[in-house]
């Protein structure tokens, strides 16, 4: 596996790839979810790059950027264990050079809601770093976990409007044996806060109990997630109900029409800010 810590490397590694490539984009700390996506890499490309690169202009300046797990030589004995082809590794200067002037990328319409509203520029982030991984790496295909579905939804828009020639992979949330969508920031979660976070997932399978057997306010769901989420001492961000597609409120359920809804949450246990979704299908 090679390891590359700057552009001009990774292009010349790039170039010998084979076959249709893959990228896992990452910010390390690398979990079984992470994993998982790297194995869906491996079953729609031949060569399978991953990144692993904390970025700085995602993060708010409260933000735990500086705290943030960076296990290296961790992560890279797992991408090794998992196959992977290559490495990107970059450094800050690497993907941010001071002497280049920055331009802003963004999907304003689905980023200033839900973890918008808490985090007004953390979007813009996102979409800005992930460009610059696919015009680094030109992949044929990019895999993200549905974890973080408004990201997911936001990255689809950008690929779609901006013409990136890339097929965006969606990969199901991973969770933990009780329910606990797998998360790099859960090794914060301390004494009974492990427990605390469940009413996240909790929240969210009440929310698919009761679209199934009929309940169709959307306003009446939100109010048990958020009650379910309060039971479990988790500080309630937001519990909704989102067409899937476009994010945008509903007035009322009717899968039949929209095809599927999605119920997202977030909220902090103790210091801890989590998320969690579940798509909700016409059949159960």
């Amino acid at each position: 596996m090679w390891i590359a810590k700057d552009v001009a490397s990774l292009r010349e590694y790039r170039a010998k790839a084979h076959g249709r490539v893959a990228l896992v984009p990452t910010m390390g700390a690398l979990h079984d979810g992470h994993v998982s996506l790297i194995k869906r890499a491996h079953e729609i490309g031949h060569t399978v790059i991953v990144s692993l690169f904390v970025n700085p202009t995602q993060f708010a300046p409260h933000e735990d950027l500086e705290k943030y797990p960076r296990p290296f030589e961790a992560d890279v004995k797992k991408c090794l264990d998992a196959g992977v082809d290559g490495l990107f590794a970059p450094t800050v200067d690497a993907m941010y050079p001071p002497e280049v002037v920055g331009c802003d990328v963004n999907v304003p319409e689905l980023a200033q809601v839900l973890e918008g509203a808490s985090r007004p520029t953390h979007f813009a982030g996102v979409c800005r770093v992930v460009a610059k991984l696919f015009n680094m790496v030109k992949p044929h295909a990019a895999c993200f976990g549905m974890k973080d579905y408004q990201q997911l939804t936001i990255l689809r828009a950008m690929v779609e409007d901006l013409a990136f020639d890339i097929q965006i992979e969606a990969c199901p949330t991973i969770r933990e044996d009780d329910g606990l969508a797998m998360s790099s920031r859960n090794v914060y979660l301390e004494g009974d806060q492990r427990q605390h976070a469940l009413g996240l997932s909790k929240a969210l399978k009440e929310a698919v109990q009761m679209v199934h057997t009929g309940e169709s306010d959307p306003a009446i769901i939100q109010q048990v997630m958020k009650q379910v989420m309060q039971a479990h001492h988790v500080a309630v961000d937001y519990a909704v109900i989102r067409h899937a597609h476009t994010l945008r409120e509903l007035d009322n359920i009717d899968i039949s029409l929209s095809g599927s809804i999605v119920a997202l949450v977030a909220g902090k246990v103790g210091n801890v800010r989590l998320i969690d979704n579940m798509v909700i299908k016409a059949t159960p």
